[in-house]
């Protein structure tokens, strides 16, 4: 298995970058993961300002060549894990900025005319692992699961990726959050995880 985290907040020394070190940690001992890749957003200084205008249109993102490097990264994973901070019930900008320029007509769907496209990403999972100041069931029962619905079905089922495992960690700011045990139960995930 073939596995690409993309990593995204601006601080290497958040508890997000500590998820991000036992996600790589926990793979290093699983024999399914053969290789793994991260994209680091904000270090890699990726640009999530989309452009358009009468020569750059949205029709031909997919075949954008300041992207291709990052479509090739997805079309290689196997698995695609996501670790990010929420913020405002919903990923970083940075983020957002990223999906909507990757996950392009063309490359992750293909319209055929009817209500739902064609996903072209089929095949693949996805771990989403986020963490929040606020307790664990604020996203669900305040905000309808908003998170979650945006992240599952406005997006990865949209591409034809019906395998997503979410790891939303609440109470993160706090001393009585349990972070050893968090990030355990992570570390363990990604030592026993098949594709």
């Amino acid at each position: 298995m073939k596995m690409l985290v993309i990593y995204t907040h601006p601080n290497h020394e958040s508890l997000s970058y500590a998820f991000l070190q036992t996600v790589i940690d926990g793979s290093k001992e699983n024999p399914d993961i053969t290789e793994f890749k991260v994209l680091d957003l904000y270090e890699e200084k990726f640009d999530p300002v989309l452009v358009f205008n009468d020569t750059k249109r949205r029709r031909d993102m997919h075949a954008d060549p300041r992207l291709e490097t990052y479509r090739e990264q997805i079309v290689w994973a196997d698995k695609i894990v996501f670790v990010y901070p929420i913020w405002w019930g919903r990923p970083p900008a940075m983020l957002l900025g990223y999906i909507d320029q990757m996950f392009s007509s063309g490359f992750a769907y293909k319209d055929k005319g009817g209500l739902l496209p064609e996903g072209l990403l089929k095949g693949k999972s996805v771990v989403c692992i986020s963490t929040m100041k606020g307790p664990t069931f604020y996203p669900l029962f305040w905000l309808n699961n908003a998170h979650k619905v945006l992240m599952k079905k406005a997006l990865f089922q949209y591409v034809g990726i019906k395998k997503v495992k979410f790891f939303e960690f609440g109470n993160m700011e706090s001393p009585k959050g349990r972070h050893a045990k968090k990030l355990n139960k992570i570390f363990q995930y990604f030592k026993t995880i098949a594709h």
